[in-house]
């Protein structure tokens, strides 16, 4: 599925590569935030409470874009 819009990582305290990562494994594994948060970790990547805020926000306009192309 395209997006009608791209994603803009401006502003965001993470690197794309970081965001994407985290968004996958978050909806990919239907995983929790804390989850996520473990996983990262494990690999090296110390990204602490923010990233739920950043994935909540992901997950949003995620479910806005679903909903847009179903209509």
């Amino acid at each position: 599925m395209l997006l009608a819009h791209p994603i803009s990582f401006k502003r965001r305290r993470f690197p794309p590569e970081v965001i994407q990562h985290a968004v996958w494994l978050y909806f990919r594994f239907t995983l929790s935030i804390r989850d996520v948060e473990e996983l990262l970790a494990q690999r090296g990547i110390k990204v602490g409470p923010l990233i739920a805020a950043t994935l909540r926000r992901f997950r949003a306009e995620a479910h806005q874009t679903r909903a847009a192309a179903a209509a």
